[in-house]
């Protein structure tokens, strides 16, 4: 992994694996899952920007 804005390999994989998971989803499932993967970003971010802060 040369560049930070690529995937691995293996995580290339995982998001096909995901893909075919979410293929089969409602729409209802599909949209709760969006929002929870945002809402799991976010904390991320607050995350790496308090880590940063405080380092």
């Amino acid at each position: 992994m040369d560049m930070p804005g690529q995937l691995t390999l293996e995580q290339q994989f995982q998001l096909q694996v995901l893909k075919d998971q979410v293929r089969n989803l409602s729409h209802e499932d599909a949209q709760n899952y969006v929002v929870e993967v945002m809402r799991q970003m976010m904390v991320k971010d607050n995350l790496v920007k308090h880590l940063l802060k405080n380092a």
